[in-house]
């Protein structure tokens, strides 16, 4: 039997140690077919020297191949593809179908045409060498030692047995009781075991809010410009939405109709302004509500990157109510396809919150709750924390320093800290089509105009995150935004 060099396997892009990855190669060709049943394998003196690596690597990949019965060992024979490996299911020649289904019809709702436009990132923006775009994570600045070490120690036997039952709508106990005793009190927030709700990140606990709080016509303010998503999937409950302009202290308690049942905001990192609710407003937002009758669901997306300054109490930790709804947010300090986050709120609004999250996904993963669990409780998320406020504290510096330099307008920059600035073009400047100049260049910006509601939304805003690209890249790429755009103006 041959067995090509498979690109895979030569790339230096491959995950993986050599010797797992000629397991997968041979297990790949078993399992599609182009190895058969008794066919023999070449001898690992003959695929070592093949593919150039040690006999040892071979015979490591082979023995973990025999252990899975894939391969069988005959002696002085060799390596045969074993009997009881698996095959492909001949189903004979496959041909396209075509799709004869009349979807406009099918469909009772449409959720992907209204997904907001603007705010789409290439998939190998790594790549890029200016990628000036909010919510990814710099590799570098994780801790992935101690994020492994707590991975394999949540998959030790005395969490196993635990992991692997269907807890229903239950939560990991030991990462609730972190959120409770450390994260929580931090922003002045003291909650119960049964007050708190863990989530598919910030995401999945706004759609479970907007579920209970927002369904079948009610009436809700939201902060414009916003988090997209937000309107997104406030408009698939049915909601009527009501957008309150913010300004320089974020969201305006008295402009919010009497008729609201539901207040959405980020009052201490407005998205995507990043302006601060001040005291007196926080008190007023929370004397409106109460006026009102209305539920608060306070986004508190960012708060750990308040390096700048300490970061301000959260709204809820003011609330003596219980109409505030809190939603916090893992994804943004560890890494976003952890997908974690939580939600704090009232023991009944959780019990119902509960409940519909155990309808639709039961729980998080246990594995990825555990691992969170100890990564927080031995302090690895701490000193991650402060390895990113460091970080970013310097970024933030060089980004301010190159856009004085470049003649570029800041619209809101955040007195605490964060990972973005908020900018503002010239009114003739379309940000969509400006990004898509720039990125010929190998520069990465997020054009503003989703962010906005309403027909007439202004398209010269524009967000520059600083969270995944070096400090030493910093003042080149501003420099060429600051460039594209003086062309611009001189063009008219």
């Amino acid at each position: 039997m041959a067995i090509p060099v498979e690109t895979f396997f030569l790339s230096q892009n491959t995950q993986g140690t050599l010797q797992a990855r000629i397991q997968q190669m041979v297990a790949e060709g078993i399992l599609s077919g182009r190895f058969r049943r008794g066919e023999k394998l070449p001898s690992t003196r003959q695929l070592a020297k093949h593919l150039g690596v040690s006999r040892i690597t071979v015979t490591l990949a082979y023995t973990e191949l025999l252990a899975n019965d894939y391969l069988i060992s005959r002696g002085r024979s060799g390596y045969f593809v074993s009997d009881n490996a698996p095959e492909p299911p001949d189903f004979g020649p496959l041909t396209q179908v075509e799709d004869k289904v009349d979807w406009d019809s099918a469909l009772a709702r449409r959720f992907a045409s209204d997904r907001p436009l603007g705010l789409a990132r290439p998939s190998d923006w790594a790549r890029y060498r200016f990628p000036f775009i909010y919510g990814q994570t710099d590799q570098k600045l994780f801790d992935h030692a101690n994020w492994r070490l707590c991975a394999m120690q949540a998959l030790g036997a005395k969490d196993f047995v635990s992991l692997t039952q269907d807890q229903f709508d239950l939560d990991d106990p030991e990462l609730v009781t972190f959120i409770a005793r450390h994260s929580l009190p931090r922003r002045g927030i003291i909650a119960g075991p049964e007050e708190i709700l863990i989530t598919l990140g910030a995401q999945n606990a706004l759609w479970l809010a907007a579920q209970l709080l927002a369904s079948d016509g009610r009436k809700v303010a939201i902060e414009d410009p916003c988090y997209p998503e937000l309107r997104s999937l406030l408009r698939q409950t049915g909601a009527k939405i009501t957008p309150v302009s913010v300004d320089e202290k974020g969201l305006p308690p008295d402009a919010i109709p009497k008729d609201s049942r539901v207040i959405f905001t980020t009052p201490s990192h407005q998205c995507p302004t990043s302006s601060t609710l001040p005291r007196d407003r926080r008190d007023a937002l929370l004397k409106r509500a109460a006026e009102i009758d209305a539920i608060i669901v306070e986004d508190d997306y960012e708060f750990e990157m308040s390096f700048l300054a300490p970061p301000s109490p959260a709204l809820k930790s003011l609330d003596e109510d219980g109409r505030v709804v809190y939603v916090g947010s893992f994804s943004k300090s560890l890494f976003p396809g952890l997908r974690l986050g939580y939600m704090v709120g009232s023991a009944e609004f959780i019990r119902e919150a509960r409940a519909l999250r155990a309808s639709v996904l039961r729980h998080p993963p246990g594995h990825i709750q555990r691992t969170a669990a100890y990564f927080l409780s031995l302090g690895h998320y701490d000193a991650l924390v402060r390895r990113i406020g460091l970080t970013l504290t310097e970024r933030r510096r060089a980004m301010e320093s190159a856009i004085m330099a470049h003649g570029l307008e800041i619209a809101g920059k955040g007195a605490h800290g964060g990972s973005a600035l908020w900018m503002q073009a010239p009114e003739n400047c379309d940000t969509r089509k400006f990004a898509e100049r720039l990125r010929e260049q190998g520069v990465l910006i997020e054009p503003g105009e989703a962010f906005f509601a309403g027909p007439n939304r202004p398209h010269n805003y524009y967000r520059l995150g600083y969270s995944s690209i070096p400090t030493e890249r910093i003042e080149e790429g501003i420099a060429r935004i600051g460039t594209a755009l003086a062309q611009k103006k001189k063009q008219g």
